[in-house]
């Protein structure tokens, strides 16, 4: 077993010195997927890749006796977490109350700043989640390359299959989320 997996078993337990040193062998590696990720949000975020890893850590960890299986378990639940948090804050900035009706200006260009970016967000959560009904490792696959920013080498680590595989399946879930909010 893996020095994370003797940790992730330890964290079960309820051993709190244990998610300790849990969060310091993979903070980095979690803190350069959320980098990867942010790199591709919007201009203007004003979420930073250490919060998003500090918050999906505390969704994951601070539960009650959470339960991770290995190594790959712990990655997919931080991915799900991750996207739960962008996802949340995309809602969040598209409600009237938080200027969701309102277009961002640029005051320096006097460039407007398009909404879409949260829309498309929202979209693909809602098609992602139709599609886990039906192809739950495609859209692990999406979870995994879309909202986290992992590599095909990396996605194929963690969920236990080839290259290959994974890009075959991000093709076909790209192609079907396509259709699914062409189509909504």
């Amino acid at each position: 077993m893996s020095e994370a997996t003797l940790l992730l078993n330890a964290v079960e337990q309820g051993d709190p010195k244990a998610a300790e040193k849990l969060l310091e062998l993979l903070y980095e590696e979690l803190r350069l997927l959320a980098a990867s990720k942010m790199a591709r949000e919007a201009p203007g975020q004003t979420l930073q890749p250490t919060a998003l890893v500090h918050e999906a850590w505390l969704r994951l960890v601070a539960s009650q006796n959470p339960t991770f299986e290995n190594r790959a378990h712990f990655f997919s639940a931080a991915a799900q977490a991750m996207r739960r948090i962008l996802i949340d804050r995309a809602r969040r900035k598209l409600r009237i109350r938080h200027g969701g009706e309102l277009d961002r200006v640029d005051v320096e260009g006097q460039e407007l700043a398009a909404p879409a970016p949260d829309e498309q967000l929202l979209a693909v959560h809602e098609a992602l989640d139709i599609l886990a009904k039906d192809h739950p490792v495609q859209a692990e696959v999406v979870k995994l390359r879309y909202f986290v920013g992992m590599t095909n080498e990396e996605t194929a680590e963690i969920l236990g299959v080839s290259v290959a595989t994974v890009k075959n399946y991000w093709t076909f879930a790209r192609t079907w989320i396509f259709n699914e909010i062409k189509n909504s």
